[in-house]
């Protein structure tokens, strides 16, 4: 479990600190890749099709955003640094994933997409300190190669 953490803190991120309720999780992780070979988030239902269930590999695409808005991840297995040291509780995170139908249009939106130079889906936020680059919603907590904190952020594109 240690090891997870460690790696977990290592990209910026946060395990949550029940380590029982963490080993259940990752339980669920492994039994999801021994059925799928794939680890699908376990509080999500993975349809066994590995690119239909891509966003909900762990960790999911939702991760992100559900820690920016609620302080933890769908599952709860990623919460943010505060939540992490008990200053203060993750709050309910409603299911992000969209259903089958959307799933399926997005999908074909992303394609399109592709085929299309210079279309991004997400702003591109880069580290001022070491130039580390990513594209999504909001810069994340910290820095995964640096470990500044968000705040040293700014929006690239």
């Amino acid at each position: 479990m240690q090891d997870l953490a460690e790696e977990a803190e290592a990209g910026g991120y946060h395990l949550n600190p029940d380590e029982g309720f963490t080993c259940d999780l990752v339980r669920g992780l492994l039994a999801n890749r021994e059925r799928y070979g794939y680890i699908s988030c376990p509080c999500r239902l993975a349809s066994g099709d590995r690119d239909d269930d891509l966003d909900i590999i762990c960790p999911c695409d939702y991760r992100d955003p559900d820690l920016s808005d609620y302080g933890a991840c769908y599952c709860a297995l990623y919460v943010t640094a505060d939540v992490e040291g008990g200053e203060r509780a993750a709050a309910l995170v409603p299911e992000r994933r969209p259903p089958p139908a959307e799933r399926r249009r997005r999908k074909e939106e992303r394609a399109a997409a592709d085929r299309a130079p210079g279309t991004l889906n997400y702003p591109v936020w880069r580290c001022r300190v070491c130039g580390y680059l990513c594209a999504r919603n909001v810069p994340p907590e910290i820095c995964p190669i640096c470990r500044v904190p968000r705040d040293r952020f700014e929006r690239f594109m």
